[in-house]
C-alpha cells in the first residue's frame, strides 16, 4: 500500500508541474503536440520547462534529485536552459530552517552550540538533496584556531528513501519476471547496490571516513586537494571539516581569468579518476560540478578541490584487473582482445564466438575515434554497447552501475571543461603505464616488498617445519587406504609368487621329460 501511495504522490507531482507535457511537446507529431495542449487546459504551466522540472524533482526527494544532477552535467544531452536549471540542484536545493541545524548539533554533541564552536554561521552556504553545509570557526584540543565547514544532515531523510527505494525494489521485480533481458540486467541486484550507497550517505561518520581514505591516496598525486576532517566533531548527523576556499569548476570564464590552464584541468580530472579507479579501486562516484571546485591559492593553484564524500565506488582487485586489461585493449583497438577478456571473465556465455563478439564491439567503438570529446557521446557510445550486449547475453555488473554513471559524470565535466580534450589519448599512457606496473617486473618486486616481513618470519622456522612433518610422516600409523593398498599388494604378490611357481613347474617337468627321453635312446 505503501508503495501505491509514493507511486500515486510521483504520479500527482508529475502533472502538478506539467511533466506530462513537457514530454509530448518533445515529439515532432503534430497531433502529440495538440494533445500537450489539450491536457494543459486548466493548469497554471506559465513557469519555464526547466524550472518546473527542477521543482518537481526537488519535491520528489533525494533519489530524483540525485537523478537531475547528473543529468546537469550532460549539456549534450539536455536543451541549454534546462541544464542550467538542473545546474541548481548541485548546491542550491531549498535550505532547511537553520534552527534545526543548531539543534541537530546540540543533540549530537549534547551541549550548546556556543561551546562546540567558537561561531556558527547560521546561512547555510550551501544545500543539497542529503545534507546542508554552514560556515563556522573552532579551537581544537591544543587551543589551535580552524576555519571549518559543518555538514549537517537534512531531517526526516530515510524514511522518503526507504519509500522509493521499496518503489524501485518493486519494479526490478516487474523487469525481473516479466522483462526477456530481466535475469540478465539483474535489476534487483542494481537496486541493492544503489540501496547500498544512499544508506551509506545517511551516515556522515562513513563519509568522513571516506574523505579521509580520499586524502590518504591522493598525498602525493599533486592534483586535487581533498579537506582534513576534525573527528573530534564528527557525528553519524554532523560533519566538520576544514574549509575549503576554491572557485566552483562550473565557473569556467572566472578561472581562466585567474589564469587556470583550463585544458590541463581537463587533462587532470581524467589523470585523477583513472588514478582513483585503478590504481586505488577506491573512487569519488559523486562527481558533479556541486562538489568540484579549484584552488586559486598560490601554494595549491590550478589543483582540484573534492567535496562530498558521501557516495565512493571500490572496485576488487580483479575487477580493476578486468577493466584495465579491457580499456588498454579498447584504447589499441585490439577489439579481439576485448571480445576475449569478456569471455574470461565470465561477462558473456563461454560458448560465445569471438570472431562475432569482436565485430560488434568494433562496429560500436571504431566511428568514435580521433575525435575530439565534443564529438563523442559516451553515453551514445554506452547506449549502444547496451544493444550489442543484449545480442550476446552479456550480464550486467551490479558492481560497475556506480562506474558507469561517474564515468558519465566525468565526459559532462569534461566538455564543460575543454570540448576539444582527446579522452582517449589521455587516458592510454596512463591505463600502459598501470598495466605495466601491474604485469611486469616493478609487481614482483611490490609484491616481495611487501610479503618481506611475512617471509622473514617464516623463514627461520622451516628447517624445523620441515623435519617435524617428515618426522611425523615416518611415525605415521597406516590409513585404512593404505592397510587396504598392503592387502591387496600381499594378493597380488601371491598371485605372482604362484604363477612364477607354476611356470617353474612346467619348465622343470619338461626338462625331466626329455633327459628321460634321451636316456632311452641312448
Amino acid at each position: 500500500m505503501k508503495q501505491f501511495y509514493r507511486g500515486a504522490t510521483i504520479v500527482w507531482v508529475a502533472l502538478r508541474f506539467g511533466l506530462d507535457e513537457l514530454v509530448l511537446n518533445s515529439f515532432q507529431k503534430p497531433w502529440l503536440r495538440l494533445l500537450a495542449r489539450l491536457v494543459s487546459v486548466g493548469r497554471d504551466l506559465r513557469a519555464p520547462r526547466g524550472q518546473r522540472l527542477r521543482e518537481a524533482l526537488e519535491r520528489l526527494g533525494p533519489i530524483f534529485v540525485k537523478f537531475g544532477q547528473v543529468l546537469s552535467t550532460r549539456r549534450d544531452l539536455m536543451p541549454p536552459d534546462i541544464a542550467d536549471e538542473l545546474a541548481l540542484l548541485q548546491d542550491r536545493v531549498p535550505p532547511f530552517d537553520p534552527a534545526i541545524s543548531v539543534a541537530t548539533i546540540e543533540r549530537a554533541f549534547k551541549r550548546p552550540i556556543a561551546e562546540v564552536f567558537e561561531s556558527f554561521e547560521r546561512e547555510p552556504v550551501a544545500s543539497a538533496s542529503i545534507a546542508q553545509v554552514h560556515f563556522a570557526t573552532l579551537r581544537d584540543r591544543q587551543g589551535r584556531r580552524h576555519d571549518v565547514a559543518v555538514k549537517v544532515l537534512r531531517p526526516g531523510m530515510l524514511p522518503v528513501i526507504e519509500k522509493d527505494l521499496a518503489l524501485m525494489r518493486m519494479m526490478a521485480g516487474w523487469v525481473e519476471s516479466l522483462s526477456a533481458d530481466g535475469k540478465r540486467l539483474k535489476p534487483r541486484q542494481v537496486v541493492a547496490e544503489f540501496d547500498n550507497y544512499l544508506h551509506d550517505e545517511l551516515d556522515l561518520v562513513r563519509e568522513a571516513a571516506n574523505a579521509a581514505q580520499l586524502r590518504r591516496n591522493m598525498e602525493g598525486l599533486g592534483l586535487v586537494e581533498v579537506p582534513i576532517v576534525h573527528w573530534d566533531f564528527c557525528h553519524p548527523e554532523v560533519m566538520v571539516m576544514e574549509r575549503m576556499n576554491g572557485v566552483p569548476i562550473s565557473q569556467v570564464e572566472r578561472l581562466r581569468e585567474a589564469g587556470v590552464d583550463i585544458p590541463k584541468l581537463a587533462r587532470d580530472g581524467v589523470t585523477i579518476f583513472f588514478t582513483q579507479v585503478f590504481r586505488d579501486g577506491f573512487f569519488h562516484a559523486d562527481m558533479h560540478p556541486g562538489n568540484i571546485q579549484v584552488s586559486l591559492d598560490p601554494a595549491t593553484f590550478g589543483r582540484y578541490i573534492s567535496l562530498d564524500f558521501g557516495i565512493v565506488g571500490t572496485l576488487t582487485a580483479t575487477d580493476k584487473e578486468y577493466l584495465a586489461q579491457n580499456f588498454t585493449a579498447f584504447f589499441r583497438r585490439d577489439y579481439k582482445r576485448v571480445a576475449e577478456l569478456h569471455i574470461e571473465s565470465g561477462w558473456v556465455p563461454p560458448e560465445t564466438r569471438v570472431n562475432d563478439l569482436e565485430s560488434a564491439v568494433r562496429t560500436v567503438c571504431e566511428p568514435y575515434f580521433d575525435r575530439p570529446l565534443k564529438e563523442i557521446s559516451l553515453g551514445m557510445v554506452l547506449l549502444r554497447l547496451f544493444q550489442t550486449s543484449r545480442r550476446f547475453n552479456v550480464e550486467i555488473q551490479p558492481q560497475l552501475v556506480l562506474l558507469q554513471k561517474t564515468l558519465l559524470n566525468i565526459e559532462g565535466l569534461g566538455r564543460q571543461l575543454d570540448p576539444n580534450l582527446d579522452l582517449w589519448s589521455t587516458a592510454k599512457p596512463f591505463l600502459e603505464k598501470w598495466m605495466l606496473e601491474q604485469l611486469g617486473p616493478q609487481r614482483l618486486r611490490h609484491e616481495l616488498r611487501d610479503q618481506a616481513p611475512h617471509y622473514a618470519k617464516i623463514l627461520p622456522a622451516l628447517p624445523r617445519l620441515l623435519h617435524d612433518h617428515l618426522q611425523r610422516q615416518a611415525q605415521a600409523q597406516p590409513t585404512r587406504e593404505l592397510l587396504e593398498l598392503l592387502k591387496e599388494q600381499k594378493r597380488t604378490n601371491r598371485l605372482l609368487q604362484g604363477l612364477v611357481f607354476a611356470g617353474l613347474g612346467f619348465v622343470l617337468g619338461l626338462v625331466t621329460m626329455l633327459i628321460v627321453i634321451r636316456v632311452r635312446i641312448f
